[in-house]
């Protein structure tokens, strides 16, 4: 059965060197934990309470994840590098996004497994996240995988149909069908050498 190409482009995605390069990136900007967040606002409440001046700094560079969230990050051009699941289900929930993030010339990649973007963000699945900024060491890692993204998947649309591949049973009768053909046409060579 013939796969169109929309669908058929999820089926190519990092290999196994890539992805471990772009995983070691993203673990250093995973979300705080829910016991992490409830000391936080804990120090926080106790410093409040003490009359003590609560220092506010800039929320730390984090994944962003949830479809919404990312779509509206790379509408407004916020996202550096957007990762997608190749396995979500339905597809049609993420099938626009490459398109997408195309039209906003945001690099995006196709990883294996919405679990393992899940264990990234303290959830059991997540189906996109992004990375908006990063700490200044990393910057260097995100452009090199960036361009190679941009390169891999904006720039080479796949516009072949996928699938396509047949069945033993149908490669069968279509190898006997050619030997017949390919009888036929000796017979037809020695008959009109005679």
């Amino acid at each position: 059965m013939k796969v169109p190409p929309a669908i058929n482009q999820f089926t190519k995605t990092l290999d196994k060197n890539q992805a471990a390069e772009l995983f070691k990136l993203l673990v250093k900007y995973q979300p705080e934990t829910k016991a992490a967040k409830l000391v936080r606002l804990e120090a926080k409440a106790a410093a409040a309470a003490a009359k003590e001046p609560v220092a506010t700094t800039a929320p730390a560079p984090m994944l962003k994840f949830g479809l919404n969230h990312v779509t509206s990050l790379i509408e407004k051009k916020k996202a550096q590098l957007v990762v997608i699941a190749h396995d979500v289900d339905p597809i049609e929930l993420v099938l626009w996004l490459p398109a997408l993030c195309r039209k906003f010339d945001v690099p995006f990649c196709i990883v294996k497994g919405k679990s393992r973007l899940g264990t990234l963000t303290h959830m059991k699945n997540a189906s996109v996240v992004a990375l908006t900024k990063v700490n200044k060491e990393d910057e260097g890692k995100l452009k090199t995988l960036s361009e190679s993204f941009h390169v891999q998947f904006n720039e080479t649309v796949e516009r072949k149909w996928g699938g396509g591949e047949m069945g033993l049973k149908t490669q069968a009768k279509l190898e006997k069908r050619q030997k017949q053909l390919e009888a036929e046409r000796q017979k037809k060579l020695e008959a009109s050498q005679r």
